[in-house]
């Protein structure tokens, strides 16, 4: 970046704050005009014809005057008068505002004409020198003056407020004419980002190819004097939860220029044409600052594929905002120094002219991270938590395979909260145990009503997964199995912990399958009829079943042909085979699931004594880990090496003696999501997973 973008200061227009001095003003006249109403209205006490004639009898009266319009007349008394108990102590505790210039009191007659009459003759008895006389007068009232010319002052005050909030950036209806006006947020040298690449863990290969831009934007001439050039966009795609709004702002924060963000949605608006305009606006103010960064996150909002969805003759507004993010971004004069990074978790559903080079020339892949990224998440997270010495980020991370880095940061804290209910002074690695537990699964249902038959079924059923489990090659390493009722409907739960791998062959499969049927094969065995207990079990293993048959090609009948379709948005109205070849896959995923349950049905029937001690041990601990199972039915026959062991060349891998930790398991309040069972087959990175 050259000496003089370095120097220059990028200082963001303030926001406008609500203009209150109208309202101020507005409000002093309304009370200024009132407190003058009330002190001329409200010092005057009302008396009737007789009370006025023992008045003005008696000598107290010094003016009398009559408002015509009103038919009202105002009496004031002498200064003489007001000293007489029965008037001082009348007016001063009937008017909140006494004044003592008068009028004092008010008389309400039928007619002043008759008033006028009336009091002439009382004139007439007196002496010359004490008659008094009268006045008359007009009074202009509010409905009088709001029906002449108040009214359309009012209303003159009334527009011209409106139009200057609708001028105004803020305020509801303040957008009528900055509608088209630009909503990104400015980040620059006078309010910089805080973040930087040593926040951002687990991502070092995307760190590595945002890192280059930044390069790109503080020293350009490291790389045009090779002939490069600098980058269009960049576009991070990964699941949610992976930590790509994180690393925008890493980026923001290392970048040092300009720096604007935003949101896919917010260039949608219910008016037309004003996604483009806002586009337009947004590259404007970027080409004035350039060299700088736009981040769009959820770029999918206006990003989706042309002419999918719409209905014909109609205007789609998305589509013209997208249209004008594609010539701003490569068209005629767009050779400047703005680069476009955006953010999506749907990149199947953005248009090809968007994912093309010379718009987002790179696309970096931001994945759920291995068993070394979630270790270094974890220490990232681990920094303001006050932890034992028991805690091993190492430990943490193979126990939680699967786990993004939202979900990670998510752990931690619920870790923190548990210790802190617990009273403890620092956080253990039992409290980060029933963490993983509160976010992997369902609330523990503690006061959950079971009856002894249903908890009896239960417990063979996770007894049947953990025996089938443990004597499979290829299954999963169990870390505990349970039978106290969690989320909404898991009456019990096995957890296991997956190797981390990428390919999956068949034999590894048919075990998967297996294991999961080895709840309902249990029940079978030991009761003779089966339950409803193994819903999700059998949603699992069908879709396996589906995918093995049609999307893999492992099937020896239908050959290595695949049905998938990578490029589809989920709407097909029709499929890729005729009736016969749908008839042929219904068959063969019906004989897999079979050779799956029966070969479970065997094995479990010679492990039946196995079967009968874990089922016992459960009803009587609810709980059971890895340790308890090596006990009770020796160890696993198999030399296979679970992740941990692998990565740490170490053989204590999973939690701790069920004797130490098996009271505080039972009273903590851990809660544990489901994770996504049916895509452990499809993806190279398993979620721990709840068998129910």
């Amino acid at each position: 970046m050259s000496e003089n973008n370095k120097s220059k200061k990028f200082v963001p227009k303030p926001p406008q704050k609500p203009n209150f001095q109208l309202w101020l003003i507005v409000v002093a006249v309304m009370v200024l005009i009132g407190l003058t109403w009330i002190n001329q209205r409200g010092a005057m006490v009302d008396i009737t014809q007789k009370r006025f004639e023992d008045m003005y009898t008696a000598g107290d009266v010094a003016k009398v005057m009559i408002v015509k319009n009103m038919d009202r007349v105002d009496i004031t008394l002498k200064p003489a008068a007001l000293s007489k108990e029965k008037y001082k102590g009348e007016l001063e505790s009937n008017s909140t505002f006494f004044n003592p210039n008068g009028p004092h009191y008010s008389l309400q007659v039928v007619s002043w004409d008759k008033f006028a009459t009336d009091f002439g003759a009382m004139e007439e008895q007196r002496p010359d020198e004490e008659r008094i006389g009268y006045s008359v007068t007009t009074e202009e009232n509010w409905s009088s003056w709001f029906g002449s010319f108040g009214f359309l002052i009012l209303l003159f005050v009334f527009f011209w407020f409106m139009m200057r909030r609708m001028a105004g950036p803020s305020g509801p209806g303040g957008q009528i004419f900055n509608v088209g006006k630009s909503k990104a947020q400015l980040f620059d040298a006078e309010n910089k980002v805080k973040i930087t690449f040593d926040n951002v863990a687990g991502l070092d290969e995307a760190k590595e190819e945002v890192q280059e831009i930044v390069e790109f934007l503080k020293n350009p001439s490291k790389f045009t004097k090779l002939g490069g050039k600098i980058p269009k966009g960049a576009l991070l795609v990964g699941p949610p939860g992976t930590g790509k709004t994180l690393l925008a702002k890493a980026v923001a924060g290392e970048a040092g220029v300009p720096f604007f963000t935003l949101s896919g949605s917010d260039f949608v608006e219910m008016f037309v044409g004003v996604g483009a305009a806002r586009v337009r606006d947004l590259f404007k103010q970027a080409k004035e600052k350039a060299p700088c960064i736009i981040f769009i996150d959820e770029i999918d909002a206006i990003g989706r594929s042309r002419g999918k969805g719409q209905m014909p003759g109609s205007n789609d507004e998305r589509e013209n905002t997208l249209n004008s993010l594609l010539v701003e971004m490569d068209g005629f004069g767009t050779d400047t120094g703005v680069i476009v990074v955006a953010a999506t978790n749907r990149p199947d559903v953005l248009d090809s002219a968007l994912l093309r080079p010379g718009r987002f020339d790179r696309q970096i892949s931001i994945d759920k991270p291995d068993i070394v990224g979630r270790e270094a998440i974890f220490k990232v997270h681990l920094k303001p938590i006050k932890t034992s010495d028991d805690v091993d980020p190492k430990k943490l991370a193979a126990q939680t395979p699967g786990f993004a880095g939202a979900e990670i940061a998510n752990v931690c804290n619920e870790a923190a909260l548990i210790a802190a209910r617990r009273n403890k002074t620092a956080v253990d690695m039992q409290d980060f145990q029933d963490a993983v537990d509160r976010v992997i699964g369902g609330l523990e249902k503690k006061n959950k009503i079971i009856s002894p038959e249903e908890k009896k079924i239960v417990a063979y059923h996770e007894a049947g997964h953990a025996v089938a489990g443990w004597f499979l090659e290829h299954a999963d390493p169990l870390v505990k199995v349970s039978i106290v009722p969690r989320g909404v409907a898991a009456l019990g739960y096995a957890q296991y912990l997956p190797k981390e791998q990428f390919l999956y062959q068949t034999e590894q499969l048919i075990d998967e399958m297996c294991m999961t049927l080895g709840g309902r094969a249990a029940e079978e065995i030991i009761f003779g009829k089966i339950s409803t207990g193994a819903l999700s079990d059998l949603e699992r293993i069908t879709k396996m079943a589906y995918s093995i048959v049609s999307v893999y090609g492992m099937n020896e009948k239908l050959g290595n042909i695949s049905f998938y379709d990578s490029k589809s948005d989920g709407y097909k109205m029709t499929k890729p085979y005729s009736e016969a070849t749908a008839e042929m896959i219904d068959q063969e995923v019906h004989k897999l699931i079979e050779f799956a349950y029966q070969r479970t049905l065997e094995l479990l029937r010679e492990k039946k004594g196995e079967l009968e001690t874990l089922a016992k041990e459960l009803l009587e601990k609810e709980i059971l880990f890895q340790s308890d199972l090596e006990k009770l039915i020796g160890k696993r026959p198999f030399a296979k090496e679970t992740t941990y062991q692998a990565y740490t060349n170490k053989k204590d891998v999973v939690a701790p003696e069920s004797k130490d930790s098996e009271p505080e398991v039972k009273t903590s309040e851990s809660e544990e999501k489901e994770s996504n069972e049916t895509d452990s087959v499809t993806v190279s990175e398993t979620d721990t997973k709840t068998e129910k």
